[in-house]
């Protein structure tokens, strides 16, 4: 969408959740083109089943939802009617949120991005949650104020 071109390491069947720390699922309108991106889903509830996280972002979430990796957890997306049209089970667990983490899972909406870095900070324990609260309130809510708090957070 952006022009942005990305060109992998490796296949996606070379991927292995014993070697990696997170899988993160970028969102696409190609999630709802076919099944072309199906096999990323499968490897997401690979990641899951292994007791890696996965994140995903946008249309990467009813490609979840399709595979029914929502249908028992907590999670969010663009619009709760945009993930009932996969037919998925798990409409009762969808919560109006920026962005959602359960079971390993952080799932965001289109307009969310540093909401879904902010989880995926914590999932990783990237960060302290001074450091993580800080940065958000810089980057999410353009609150002046939290840059000397995140630069303070930073240096301790």
């Amino acid at each position: 969408m952006g022009g942005l071109r990305v060109l992998p390491d490796l296949a996606l069947d070379a991927l292995r959740p014993a070697d990696s720390s997170l899988l993160i699922l970028p969102g696409a309108a190609r999630w709802d083109d076919g099944d072309d991106l199906a096999p990323f889903a499968h490897a997401a509830r690979a990641f899951l089943d292994a007791g890696v996280p996965v994140a995903a972002i946008c249309g990467a979430t009813a490609g979840l939802a399709r595979e029914g990796l929502l249908d028992d957890r907590a999670h969010t997306s663009g619009a709760a009617p945009y993930l009932a049209l996969t037919g998925y089970a798990g409409a009762g667990r969808y919560v109006e949120a920026d962005a959602v983490t359960d079971g390993g899972l952080v799932t965001a909406g289109p307009t969310e991005p540093v909401a879904f870095a902010r989880e995926v900070f914590r999932l990783l324990g990237a960060y302290d949650d001074t450091v993580t609260d800080a940065w958000y309130r810089l980057f999410h809510d353009s609150d002046p104020d939290a840059y000397a708090a995140y630069e303070e957070a930073l240096s301790r």
